[in-house]
């Protein structure tokens, strides 16, 4: 996983007894206690995934910013995860050093909300809406954080952050913050520079929209906040449009079952779940995942699915529609974590 989060590592007591060194270090360092061998299935929309090496939960930016510092600094692996949409982490768990993104401060400053990375995007939605402010109802429907929907460029109902984002801060590689207006950071369609700085690729499987990684070392830059320019206008008026896309989406989205949000980007002129559909897959399963029946773009969690599961529904869906329409479908989900021995799996 080019690196970032991946990686068997040494096995066994010598593995244990180092992450717990690990742990002691970080601990003195930060003040932060961490956890050892979280599974990470209950810090994932979709409910799969097996223990993350060391746990961290930082809940300001600067316990975010020491985190992250501190990984670098140690050459442990580290992955930033907000609320877990969008990934699949594989059965066999990650190594390092997974940081949980609690920093969820938020002010106003006439028209402009400066939101820490950590607040979710549709608790940033609804807090603008309270305000009399428009332009982010759209983060109603997505269900990360605004750090993550900064770095994809996240986007549903006609809008994206690209048209209500001023500026963000930025943790470097080396270690410095420095805040960047919109303009720089190369937004586009579910795409940043952000993304780039690790080295992911767009059409094989990556490291998740909504997750900033931190290789060894330190490559990507990770979101510590952002300040959106937002307009004034009748909350009645916003709370409508909020009710309007809560209800789309209870229509059109399977929300009462497990899973990681759509699996693939829509390719240009076309939709992943319309092509995926014409290919017969609706209902297809894999153990206990299944495409969904109500969007094929879905996989659900239909009940003791493994990541293994998942991953074989969204590779059998990315053949067929290649085989049938010649769209190599670009995975908009992420892969992440130890995915090694994961095709020996019985499915």
């Amino acid at each position: 996983m080019n690196g970032h989060a991946g990686g068997a590592g040494a096995q066994g007591p010598a593995r244990d007894a180092a992450t717990a060194a690990m742990a002691v270090k970080l601990e003195h360092a930060t003040g932060i206690r961490p956890l050892l061998n979280v599974p990470l299935a209950k810090h994932t929309t979709m409910r799969v995934g097996g223990p993350a090496d060391l746990m961290a939960v930082a809940t300001d930016v600067a316990s975010l910013a020491a985190l992250v510092r501190f990984s670098r600094a140690a050459g442990l692996p580290c992955l930033v995860l907000g609320r877990g949409s969008d990934v699949v982490v594989a059965d066999a768990g990650l190594r390092g050093l997974v940081i949980l993104n609690r920093a969820e401060g938020a002010r106003f400053d006439t028209e402009r909300l400066m939101a820490e990375a950590g607040l979710p995007l549709a608790r940033a939605a609804t807090l603008a809406q309270h305000a009399g402010l428009s332009g982010l109802e759209f983060g109603l429907a997505i269900p990360g954080t605004v750090g993550g929907a900064v770095w994809a460029n996240a986007g549903a109902h006609g809008s994206d952050v690209a048209a209500v984002l001023e500026s963000v801060t930025v943790l470097r590689a080396d270690g410095t913050e420095v805040v960047e207006p919109a303009a720089q950071l190369g937004l586009g369609y579910r795409d940043s520079r952000l993304k780039h700085s690790t080295g992911a690729g767009s059409a094989a499987p990556r490291v998740d929209e909504r997750v900033q990684v931190g290789a060894t070392g330190g490559v990507a830059e990770v979101v510590l906040s952002a300040t959106f320019r937002l307009s004034r206008a009748d909350p009645t008026t916003i709370k409508a449009r909020l009710a309007e896309i809560h209800r789309w989406r209870q229509e059109h989205q399977p929300l009462s079952q497990p899973s990681a949000g759509s699996v693939f980007r829509n390719p240009p002129g076309d939709s992943a779940g319309r092509l995926i559909d014409a290919c017969g897959l609706k209902g297809a399963r894999s153990g206990g995942a299944q495409i969904s029946e109500k969007h094929a773009n879905f996989i659900v969690n239909a009940g003791g699915a493994t990541a293994a599961d998942i991953r074989r529904l969204a590779e059998l869906a990315r053949a067929e529609v290649g085989g049938r329409f010649g769209i190599d479908l670009a995975y908009e989900v992420q892969f992440i974590g130890d995915w090694s021995n994961w095709q020996q799996e019985v499915a």
